[in-house]
């Protein structure tokens, strides 16, 4: 991984995500790191069968995007469960929408979020 004045910086989700919850860019980068934006928040979740969210996010002041990229993973909203089962499926929610999920098996994927708010754990 490399970081220079020059507003690029190269490396691996893999090792990259775990040091801010799996968070890769976002508000909560340092300032001067590329990945510093108020604009949108990217995270590549890996999450072990069985990872659940602690507790259920509520008053969501953000849109959200999750892509899997392999596994099987559930995400709870209000109304309906939506089973993210092969690769590639997604799906969006919007400001306030209360959510929450678990993994049915080892699952990998992509959260992209939008705008990014301080002030929000990153978790």
């Amino acid at each position: 991984m490399t970081h220079d004045r020059n507003s690029v910086y190269t490396g691996h989700a893999g090792a990259d995500a775990p040091l801010d919850h799996g968070w890769l860019l976002g508000h909560f980068k340092p300032p001067d790191d590329p990945r510093h934006s108020t604009d949108v928040e990217v995270k590549w979740g890996v999450h072990p069968r069985g990872d659940r969210r602690a507790r259920w996010a509520r008053g969501e002041r953000r849109t959200a995007l999750l892509v899997l990229v392999s596994g099987r993973f559930h995400v709870l909203l209000p109304d309906r469960t939506v089973i993210l089962a092969r690769q590639g499926d997604y799906v969006v929610w919007g400001v306030g929408v209360d959510h929450s999920w678990y993994a049915a098996e080892d699952s990998v994927l992509v959260t992209v979020r939008w705008p990014s708010v301080p002030g929000y754990a990153v978790t």
